[in-house]
């Protein structure tokens, strides 16, 4: 592995992400906090994630469904595209960002406007906002694999249309 930082600051990783993961140290700006959570991702440093989210990200947070996603994914590299406030001296900042990952040899981008907030002097991820196509929302709801499967036939959904 390069001794270059994966989050694309140009910088060794041990200058950069490194004191961050290894919890030696804390990040001073947004900016370095969405650096090193990129650097979480792409080095399956899950336990980083969950502890530098904010009170409801944590409370949503699916260890192993991240864990799972990070693993499935090629990490090529991050891009800041812009940073509001943020800095040492501020308690909120915004950091807009583009992730570049592929899976299966399908690459994506990653798109997303972070915000983040500093609480007891430290800076935690609060919220995103994910640039693109809105997901696909159903108009019913999800039939479970054990549910009766919708087309009639009387058997279960994952032994029949599922």
């Amino acid at each position: 592995m390069s001794d270059i930082c994966p989050c694309g600051s140009g910088l060794n990783f041990d200058a950069c992400c490194e004191p961050f993961l290894m919890e030696k140290a804390l990040p001073k700006t947004a900016v370095q906090l969405m650096r090193s959570r990129y650097c979480a991702y792409a080095m399956g440093v899950i336990d980083y994630l969950y502890k530098t989210s904010g009170p409801r990200v944590r409370k949503e947070f699916d260890a192993e469904n991240s864990r799972k996603w990070a693993e499935s994914a090629t990490w090529k590299g991050m891009e800041i595209v812009k940073a509001e406030a943020g800095s040492e001296a501020d308690t909120t900042g915004i950091v807009e960002f583009i992730a570049h990952y592929a899976v299966k040899e399908n690459d994506f981008d990653h798109h997303e406007l972070a915000t983040f907030e500093k609480i007891d002097n430290r800076w935690f991820f609060m919220d995103g906002q994910l640039f693109g196509s809105d997901p696909i929302r159903r108009d019913t709801p999800k039939i479970g694999r054990n549910d009766p499967c919708s087309c009639g036939s009387g058997k279960k959904f994952k032994k029949c249309c599922g």
